[in-house]
């Protein structure tokens, strides 16, 4: 499946999980004949049963519905909690679960990261915002910062087409040798209210997202302004942001300064000297986790979608963005950004980077040496083909079996 840039769009910014979970949940509500959902995480919390509450009642209005979950991100969900929907109809799916050994999980690679849902034909959501509590911004100071898009338009199509494309019984995996590179679909006749669905496997599609990253990146003029939770991007990425910046653009990058985890932090700052020396304004983001991943350039392009710009998103998970082509979505994100960065961030400067040690320098190389060969270093990683396990419905007494017993239990003739 090749997808090309669609005009005609409304597409709508969603922060955080309260704008993005009630206009899923209104979606989902208003549903007619099909709901497709994908999600890396769902929680059993307040948000996760709400999810579940409106998912089954579209189910009992004779809605078709599928949903796949990660079987890393997801791997605690009672079994009362599925069988809830299976039994409903709901057709409920994990990606590659695997049983733990010695306590730990071993699907560590190759997730699916993708969050995505499509209604009918008619609206989709995509972004970088799971099912859980934490996406709330009274969660508290754990709170995540994050964006998704509700669109509505012919772009819905494209996204309806990949995922019945990408279901179980039509997917298809290639062999090495038969594979090809996309090239990045180039906007011939740029407009307003434009999109283009792009999405990252490990077939022909490999390193699409990441390719649309430099080309914005090499046709930027005046500003480009990138805000990633998981930023350790391949040398290819980090090289197109100076060689912008070194044109005289104002390329401005927001990483995590109170990560979710702190290995995200020493990564980051890893590449502070690097992208400082070559003019690129860095800021760390100390309000909550910062969790987005999104990106703009010059007035009218824009990307949100749940690709980081870490090796696994690159080279490994299952992701999906969009490419918005519009003047007022890019306002809107940049003004978003903008007043995060005005209010809620530190600028980096050089005394906040690595000390110039033998030490830290020596640490540098290694990472920039791994950085540049990351993707041929991915053929070292588990290569295992993931799997999709679908979770049967639990089974049901048959009703004339049922009856049988009631009626026996009364003391009356069946």
């Amino acid at each position: 499946m090749k997808c090309s840039w669609r005009e005609g769009n409304r597409i709508q910014l969603l922060e955080n999980g309260d704008q993005y979970y009630p206009a899923v949940y209104k979606a989902i509500d208003q549903a007619k004949q099909k709901i497709i959902l994908e999600t890396f995480i769902w929680f059993e919390d307040e948000v996760g049963r709400e999810l579940q509450r409106v998912l089954l009642r579209a189910a009992q209005r004779g809605v078709n519905i599928e949903v796949l979950l990660d079987g890393y991100g997801s791997p605690d969900l009672s079994d009362n909690f599925v069988n809830e929907l299976t039994a409903a109809g709901v057709i409920f799916r994990y990606y590659d679960p695997r049983a733990r050994l010695f306590g730990m999980r071993t699907n560590v690679f190759r997730r699916m990261h993708r969050k995505i849902v499509v209604i009918d034909n008619t609206v989709a959501f995509v972004g970088g915002i799971n099912y859980s509590a934490e996406h709330l911004s009274n969660y508290g100071p754990e709170a995540k910062q994050d964006y998704a898009v509700r669109v509505e338009g012919p772009v819905v199509e494209d996204i309806l087409q990949f995922e019945l494309e990408n279901l179980p019984d039509n997917a298809s995996t290639k062999r090495w040798w038969q594979r090809r590179r996309h090239l990045p679909q180039e906007n011939h006749q740029p407009g307003e209210a434009q999109a283009l669905f792009v999405w990252r496997d490990n077939d022909d599609h490999r390193d699409d997202i990441e390719r649309h990253y430099l080309k914005m990146l090499a046709k930027a003029k005046r500003e480009v302004i990138i805000a990633n939770a998981y930023f350790f991007p391949g040398y290819r990425l980090l090289h197109a942001m100076r060689n912008a910046a070194r044109r005289g653009v104002c390329v401005k990058l927001i990483v995590q300064g109170e990560p979710d985890m702190p290995i995200v932090k020493v990564g980051a700052e890893l590449l502070y000297n690097y992208l400082l020396k070559g003019g690129v304004e860095v800021y760390e983001y100390c309000r909550r986790p910062l969790h987005g991943k999104v990106a703009l350039m010059d007035d009218h392009w824009a990307t949100v979608g749940s690709s980081n710009l870490d090796p696994l998103s690159l080279s490994l998970n299952l992701e999906a963005n969009l490419i918005i082509h519009d003047r007022a979505f890019n306002q809107t994100l940049r003004e978003n950004l903008q007043a995060i960065i005005d209010h809620d961030c530190k600028r980096v400067d050089e005394s906040m980077a690595p000390k110039r040690t033998w030490w830290n320098l020596g640490k540098s190389i290694v990472v920039f040496h791994f950085l540049r060969h990351f993707p041929a270093l991915v053929g070292w990683l588990p290569a295992h083909t993931p799997r999709l396990a679908l979770v049967e419905p639990p089974v049901q007494p048959e009703i004339e079996t049922q009856d049988r017993v009631e009626t026996q239990n009364s003391g009356a003739k069946p």
